[in-house]
């Protein structure tokens, strides 16, 4: 296998690691029968982004780039958001 069919199959592991959090959050919605976002969802964010993030960078996309670079600040920023309310929670 050469080097540009191993980074098709890093991009395809990235884009299935993030497209699986939309089935990961619709599942616990239905699961609790109202819309949730359950902690897995920024988790699969984060790790998804950062492969695609990664393939963009080797393929020289600068909108890709951009694009998860923002999504990735914000996917770390919710969950800075949700563990320091946990720990208000948990005082």
């Amino acid at each position: 296998m050469n080097s540009l069919n191993l980074w098709i199959c890093f991009g395809f592991v990235g884009q299935l690691l993030f497209g699986s959090r939309f089935l990961i959050q619709w599942l616990a919605s239905e699961r609790k029968k109202e819309s949730i976002i359950p902690l897995a969802f920024w988790y699969l964010s984060i790790g998804g982004s950062a492969i695609l993030l990664s393939y963009a960078i080797h393929r020289k996309d600068p909108v890709f780039i951009l694009g998860q670079c923002t999504g990735l600040f914000i996917y770390f920023r919710n969950l800075t958001l949700i563990h320091k309310k946990k720990k208000v929670d948990d005082s």
